[in-house]
């Protein structure tokens, strides 16, 4: 069941008491949110862009990979190219966040 609370403009969603309350918080901490600027949007929608296509590559090789590794039938090869394409994932999307968390805090 949603918690409501009116205010001048009516009631309030859950949601936007949430919301509210972070902002308070981070407002407490010092943690002020600025306004993207177009460059700095520009610049997310062409990592994000990149960073859906490059695993996209790599799923390809992945399968290619994978199918090689199960046709010899050993079961550590097809475990290691698994965790190979996990890793390389897990690294793909890291690299992306720290990216796009150094777009953001640029002011």
């Amino acid at each position: 069941m949603k918690k409501q609370k009116e205010s001048a403009g009516g009631m309030k969603s859950s949601y936007e008491l949430a919301m509210e309350k972070l902002r308070q918080k981070d407002s407490e901490q010092g943690l002020e949110s600025a306004p993207l600027t177009d460059a700095q949007k520009e610049e997310i929608a062409e990592i994000r862009s990149f960073y859906r296509a490059e695993p996209a590559e790599r799923e390809i090789l992945f399968q290619s990979e994978l199918k090689k590794a199960r046709a010899t039938g050993e079961a550590v090869a097809v475990a290691t190219t698994e965790e190979h394409y996990r890793s390389d994932r897990r690294v793909l999307e890291s690299e992306m966040e720290e990216k796009l968390r150094a777009i953001r805090s640029r002011k």
